[in-house]
């Protein structure tokens, strides 16, 4: 497939209104972003021994270890569900948001030609980069499958709520990656902080554990992390059973969506600036 051609042009910017015109170029682009998506995909892949096996390796591995620490060890329950389903579902919840943040984050310094040379809105770049966390999410979900088929159980009803957990995931990892690219292009040592920041993230989120075992003192607080109602909510639809109340997962939405918006209005504040400063 051959990139889209692009012309070079001069944008006139109105900071008053950093939404103006925003779904419309998006779809006047939307060429360009699925090219640099479908390529990202094929780069993540290309030259390596096992392929896209790595995304269902890692998951397996992942639940193996948190089985032995957090349910073996530290004795988490999983409210009486074999735990490394429990574990599997937070797990594909957890990656599909860490790769895209990941891959979104470092979009823009990746694509630095391109950036300085030709006009397009810029946010398509951080936006196709989700494809690499969502290109791993069918392969993570065969795994859980089979895990499934080992353990003898089925998913519900509740499987039908599992395209709004796409969603809702890749919506806080594109927020988070509109605010660390748009950061990374003027403070480069924010590709040193991200790591950090995503391991925080990881343990005050309820990968290992359920959102039912934190204390009920600070049970809003700790649903104020978006990642609570994006783990939840997997953990609902792939296992049909888990701690989500209404209230507090639209806690988690609220503030997801808070990011998303916060991350388009700054992101779109800043684009002016990006080819100057890259």
């Amino acid at each position: 497939m051959q990139p889209p051609i692009l012309e070079a042009q001069e944008r006139i910017y109105d900071a008053t209104r950093p939404f103006k015109g925003f779904v419309r170029e998006l779809w006047a682009y939307r060429e360009l972003a699925f090219f640099l998506a479908w390529r990202d995909v094929k780069v993540r892949y290309k030259q390596t021994l096992l392929g896209v096996g790595w995304a269902m390796l890692r998951p397996v591995v992942s639940m193996a270890i948190f089985t032995f620490v957090f349910h073996r060890m530290a004795g988490i329950a999983s409210g009486g569900i074999a735990y490394p389903l429990f574990a599997l579902a937070g797990i594909v919840g957890w990656n599909l948001v860490a790769e895209g943040v990941g891959a979104g984050s470092a979009s823009l310094l990746g694509n630095t030609n391109l950036v300085t040379k030709v006009y397009f809105p810029r946010i398509v770049i951080p936006l196709s980069a989700l494809a690499r966390g969502l290109a791993d999410v069918v392969p993570a979900l065969c795994v859980f499958a089979v895990a499934l088929a080992v353990y003898g159980a089925a998913p519900g009803w509740a499987l039908a709520v599992l395209p709004l957990a796409v969603l809702h995931a890749l919506a806080v990892a594109f927020g988070l990656s509109l605010w660390f690219s748009a950061l990374s292009v003027r403070y480069r040592d924010v590709a040193h902080a991200l790591p950090f920041v995503l391991q925080t993230l990881f343990w005050v989120s309820p990968v290992g554990y359920g959102a039912e075992s934190v204390p009920a003192a600070v049970a809003m607080l700790y649903w104020c992390n978006p990642l609570t109602g994006v783990i939840q909510l997997f953990r609902f639809a792939l296992l049909g059973s888990a701690h989500l109340p209404l209230e507090l997962y639209v806690l988690s939405a609220a503030c997801g969506l808070g990011i998303l918006l916060s991350g388009l209005w700054f992101f779109q504040t800043v684009e002016a600036d990006f080819a100057d400063v890259i």
